[in-house]
């Protein structure tokens, strides 16, 4: 269940309702019965700091053992079939 802020076309009341995310009520006004609108509003979310997107990187490389196929590291894995053994 997620919830939502509803506010009052008539009174101008905004309130919140639970109920799942893919559920569309018909919501009401708890105070006078007037038809409402869902209200969207602003995450609380800030991304700060590194690590965040893609072009991200560490060390000053532009590219990593991951994406380009090639590790310049000592690699210690036992299997038979691993890539970074070829």
């Amino acid at each position: 269940m997620a919830r939502y802020d509803y506010r009052c076309d008539s009174c101008g009341k905004v309130f919140e309702v639970e109920h799942g995310m893919t559920e569309h009520p018909d919501i009401v006004c708890p105070d006078c019965g007037g038809a409402t609108e869902r209200v969207f509003n602003a995450s609380g979310i800030k991304f700060e700091g590194s690590g965040f997107y893609n072009t991200d990187q560490r060390g000053g490389s532009s590219s990593t053992s991951a994406t380009s196929g090639a590790s310049s590291e000592t690699h210690s894995c036992a299997c038979a079939d691993c890539p970074h053994n070829n």
